[in-house]
């Protein structure tokens, strides 16, 4: 009977390679495009607010139409966010049909809302709601009857009730300070731009 062979030794495996480590190199924010922080044009501006107002979570705002555009203004992101390198354009609107603030980000590239907020926060007035709130109170009686001679409107600031009994509390308001020349305040109006008409009437020295 023949002999049986031995059998071989098993081979040690082999050792798997190291992977190549190979290390990122940083976002280059210097190569950054700098016409990306150029103001937006009237063009952009017209292009931001068509795509924020065609977006059906605005839909409401835009079909009564009763908002204003508080500021459009040019939005930069670095790398390695997937918006870096795009045009952006920030809009912030307030709505006054329902009482709310709508923060939104455009991108002008791919014609796109990337980004909205809506809440019930109230931003800064627009120049437009300023120029309207003076217009507002120079013309109602129960301010002209107490403006001495001499007192013209100073500033006007945006205006939130700090108690529910207020009505400035959940209504969009400005106060139009009246004074003379030399910045001496002598009276403020609380105006209502929702209903536009003046709400309040209050000495400055009580304000």
């Amino acid at each position: 009977m023949a002999a049986k062979k031995p059998k071989k030794a098993a081979k040690p495996p082999k050792p798997k390679a190291k992977a190549k480590v190979v290390a990122k190199k940083p976002p280059d924010v210097v190569a950054a495009d700098p016409s990306l922080f150029d103001p937006l044009t009237p063009g952009e501006i017209a292009d931001a607010l068509r795509t924020l107002t065609e977006d059906r979570r605005v839909a409401s705002m835009a079909k009564v139409g009763r908002y204003r555009v508080i500021c459009t203004e040019p939005l930069v992101v670095k790398p390695p966010h997937w918006m870096a390198g795009h045009r952006l354009a920030r809009v912030v609107a307030y709505d006054y049909a329902s009482a709310r603030a709508v923060d939104a980000c455009i991108d002008l590239d791919a014609g796109v809302v990337a980004h909205l907020a809506l809440d019930q926060s109230q931003p800064m007035l627009s120049r437009d709601e300023e120029a309207l709130a003076v217009s507002i109170a120079m013309v109602d009686e129960s301010v002209r009857s107490q403006l001495a001679m001499g007192d013209m409107p100073l500033a006007t600031l945006h205006y939130w009730g700090r108690s529910s009994s207020d009505i400035s509390y959940n209504r969009r308001s400005a106060a139009v300070t009246f004074g003379r020349s030399d910045g001496h305040a002598s009276l403020i109006a609380v105006v209502d731009l929702i209903d536009q008409q003046v709400t309040q009437v209050v000495p400055a020295e009580l304000w």
